[in-house]
């Protein structure tokens, strides 16, 4: 384009520059910057699209101040920037988490311009509720009526979600209410929110009814809502009804994918039919899809559980031998089984090979193996692990705490287990529940001083 005589029109490179910013997953950015300038050296003048692209290339660097700097270009061009523009810049804002500045440039356009449109509001509003600023987000809700702008179903999912983060069912409820009443239609990422709004709070009954209003409505449910609504089942233990959801999908066209399975298999497992899981484990390949780390996770632990020890260890090999690296569940869920099956010393094994295939350890790990070690008579050992944890960059949480503490109680060590209650609350572990049974138990045993018993919170 640049050998062109004449050179080529300036629609025709925006369309070039515009099509670059669109590859995915990488959009080349700085690329498309660096051929902009040099379109500037050949004398071609740029336009407001011209502009706009830039705007956006440098806000999606990072870069939102030499975005903002593009203003000055359409001044000295004799252009006015158009809502694009500014809708460009207020995204830049936003993805570099400047929502307060985002805010006050929506102000000022307001002043200066009567433009902003549902996609700037909308935007915003999104920023808000993802941030837990639901009032604001109102608010603005609000204002952009009041405005006479309407607001579409992007505007109507966007508070939806953030209504459904805080647990606000009946609010939601009412704004798509307000939606069907305005006759927009609830697309399916709405009902989905919903839908995973009432599964997350165990009330699988209303999302059912939500579920059969989307199709009773015309709208297709995807793999999503499938999966979300599956969940929500096995989560509650309805197996049947979870397996003829599945059957549902299917029938409707709607191929299940790994989630799918693995929602079901996590079903499976959490109510002790393990056989069936596994089932479905080695059903998957036969469908076309390759189980996957969590899949397996899900067996291993279940099978750990369950104490079925020899059977875990095999899926580790068949895991590995499909290429997937085991993780630090993996480790654990493994380490887990061992210790409640009194292998204590298979477990420090299975514990040093997950340090020597550079598997870092985390709080979790570390609990277990310390539970399973107090288990075994070896405090001290215990001791050590925990006393190392703040040098390995890890902070004990309350049930690291009441291992140790136990562990001190059953070995007479009243004074080391006080200090160590003492130490809780200094370290911003605040003692639970937990932590007050192993002491009241301390004091039936006949083992608790009156020191000890003034700690309680009575």
């Amino acid at each position: 384009m640049k050998s062109l005589r004449p050179l080529p029109h300036v629609i025709d490179i925006n369309q070039l520059l515009s099509a670059m910013c669109k590859i995915k997953p990488f959009p080349p950015f700085s690329t498309v910057i660096s051929l902009y300038r040099q379109l500037l050296l050949l004398g071609i003048r740029p336009d407001n699209y011209s502009l706009t692209i830039m705007a956006n290339c440098y806000c999606r660097l990072g870069l939102v101040d030499l975005g903002f700097s593009i203003l000055a270009s359409f001044i000295k061009l004799g252009y006015q920037p158009d809502i694009a523009t500014f809708n460009t810049l207020i995204n830049g804002l936003l993805h570099s988490n400047n929502l307060d500045p985002a805010v006050k440039l929506l102000d000022k356009i307001n002043q200066a311009w009567p433009m902003p449109d549902v996609v700037i509001y909308s935007t915003i509003i999104d920023c808000l509720c993802k941030d837990n600023l639901l009032a604001k987000a109102l608010n603005l809700f609000s204002e952009m009526k009041t405005k006479g702008i309407p607001p579409d179903v992007v505007t109507y999912t966007t508070l939806i979600q953030g209504m459904c983060i805080l647990g606000l069912q009946r609010d939601a409820h009412q704004i798509l209410t307000e939606m069907l009443d305005n006759n927009i239609l609830p697309d399916v990422e709405t009902y989905t929110t919903l839908i995973g709004m009432y599964c997350k709070e165990a009330e699988v009954r209303e999302a059912r009814a939500i579920f059969d209003l989307m199709r009773n409505k015309g709208v297709y449910p995807d793999v999503i809502t499938y999966n979300t609504l599956l969940d929500g089942y096995c989560l509650r233990g309805e197996l049947h009804e979870a397996e003829k959801l599945m059957d549902q999908m299917v029938k409707d066209g709607c191929k299940p994918n790994v989630v799918t399975f693995n929602c079901l298999i996590n079903g499976y497992c959490k109510s002790r039919r393990i056989d069936e899981a596994l089932t479905l484990l080695h059903v998957m390949p036969l469908k076309g899809l390759t189980p996957d780390v969590v899949t397996y996770n899900t067996v291993i632990d279940a099978l750990c559980k369950d104490n079925r020890l020899n059977c875990a260890s095999q899926l580790l090999k068949e895991m590995e031998f499909r290429g997937l690296k085991a993780d630090v569940i993996t480790w654990s869920s493994l380490l887990h089984g061992l210790c409640k099956g009194a292998q204590i010393n298979e477990a420090m094994k299975l514990f040093r090979e997950m340090e020597s295939n550079e598997l870092v350890p985390n709080i979790i790990t570390y609990s277990i193996l310390c539970d399973g070690l107090c288990e075994a008579g070896r405090l001290g050992e215990a001791v050590e692990f925990f006393l190392t944890l703040p040098a390995k960059g890890l902070h004990p949480n309350s049930h690291t705490y009441n291992i140790i503490i136990k562990g001190l109680f059953k070995n007479g060590f009243m004074n080391e287990a006080t200090e160590l209650l003492r130490s809780m609350e200094d370290n911003g572990c605040p003692p639970d529940a937990c932590t007050y049974n192993t002491i009241i138990e301390g004091f039936c045993m006949g083992r608790m001083s009156a020191r000890l018993w003034n700690l309680l919170p009575l």
